[in-house]
Order: structure tokens, then sequence, then C-alpha cells
């Protein structure tokens, strides 16, 4: 793994994460699956220190629609026989977050904004404030042409058949892990991307900004990044 030497000079523990949903609209589908990986220095370099993947009850009444049970696997049945409480995994969240914590993903929008939603009805939003962030998808727009899925940055690090995009939150965290990985060796730039999140010019922003975060349009332009605009 990279040593991410610039990140830990800021922060104690990097906390990447990722979710899968009922759909894509953050104030009214729900989490179904979170999960997150803790990364902290050592004397012999970035270590995992907790991996966290569980699935996350419905509200009553809810279910998981066949379009996303078709991506995921994940029916309604799993979530009502193995899902945690929105509760207690909002809980679980707060403990993870504590302390000079760095929040990343891949498309951080997206996840950032089901998070919060989900911590205003069932747990406490207030664990995020103060908390900087960071967007590898952007960092990816930034380097590489279309297309910028987590599947095309798994093909163009190498890390096919190391990791897999399969639409199940565990996974796609650990390849999250990995092309971080290799974007810090790729180029040592990535703290220059903390709470900096881009987006297409041709779709806008989707759904609410995030108060903490700018948001900056992002053509392809791999001689001049996105923090020199």
């Amino acid at each position: 793994m990279a040593n991410f030497e610039k990140l830990f000079s800021r922060y104690d523990r990097l906390l990447l994460l990722d979710t899968e949903t009922t759909g894509l609209i953050y104030s009214r589908d729900e989490i179904i699956e979170f999960a997150a990986v803790i990364v902290e220095p050592s004397e012999n370099g970035p270590i995992v220190t907790r991996e966290y993947d569980e699935l996350v009850s419905l509200s009553p009444g809810g279910f998981v629609p066949p379009k996303i049970q078709q991506l995921t696997g994940i029916t309604t049945a799993d979530l009502q026989e193995k899902g945690l409480s929105k509760t207690r995994v909002c809980r679980d969240i707060g403990e993870m977050v504590e302390g000079n914590t760095l929040l990343l993903a891949y498309n951080a929008h997206f996840d950032l904004s089901f998070l919060f939603y989900m911590l205003l009805r069932d747990g406490d939003p207030a664990i995020l404030k103060g908390k900087d962030k960071l967007d590898l998808l952007t960092v990816y727009r930034d380097r590489h042409s279309y297309p910028h899925r987590l599947c095309s940055a798994i093909e163009q690090y190498g890390l096919s058949g190391k990791v897999v995009n399969s639409h199940r939150a565990v996974d796609d965290v650990l390849a999250t892990v990995a092309v971080m990985a290799e974007m810090e060796k790729e180029k040592d730039d990535l703290e220059c991307y903390v709470n900096l999140f881009g987006y297409n010019p041709k779709y806008g922003i989707e759904g609410k900004p995030i108060g903490s975060v700018t948001y900056k349009p992002q053509p392809y332009n791999p001689q001049r990044p996105l923090y020199e605009l």
C-alpha cells in the first residue's frame, strides 16, 4: 500500500466508505448495505485497522426494487433476516468517524448524501460536522478520460483479478482502497482534492450540495488539475 504521507500529516485515520441503496434519491431511498474500511499509519506503513460491512434493515413497508435486487443480489428478505437496525448502524458510524478522520469514497457526493439523510432520520448528522472529505472519482476524472466508473479505474490501474466492482458495498470499498493506493503512486497530490468535488458540466450537481465542499465543473484536462482552475 502507498504511504499517504501527506494525508497522514493532516489526519489520524482515513475512513473509506461505500453504500448500496434502494434507488438514487437521497431524501427518499434508503441505504441497504454500508461498508467501511479504516486505514491508519503504523511503523511499517499504512494498515487496515478495521473492516465493517452490514446489511441495513428497511423502514416499515420498505422493499428492495427488482432492479436493485438484480444489481446487488440483496433481497427484501435478506434485510428482514440479517439487517441491522438503522439506529445501530448510525451508532457504529459515529464511532468510526470520531476524532481527526478524513472521509473518502469513490463518488463521495452520492454516498455522503445518503449517509447524511440516514443520520438525519435515525442518528446524529452532527457527527459529520467538521469532517473533511475526499472524492476519489474527482481525482480519477482529472487523470483519465471517460469512462469514469469504479470498474474503469480498476482496469486502468491493473487491479482486475485482485479486487472487484461487484455492486456490493464491501467489495466496492475494498476496491476503492486499492484504487486510492494506485492513485497515490501515480501522482502525489491527493491532499489537494480535500473538500473539492468535481461534477460533469453537462449535468450539474446531482441533488443538494454538501455545505463544507467546494464544487467545480470538471472538464477533462490532465495538464491542469481541478485544484489549479
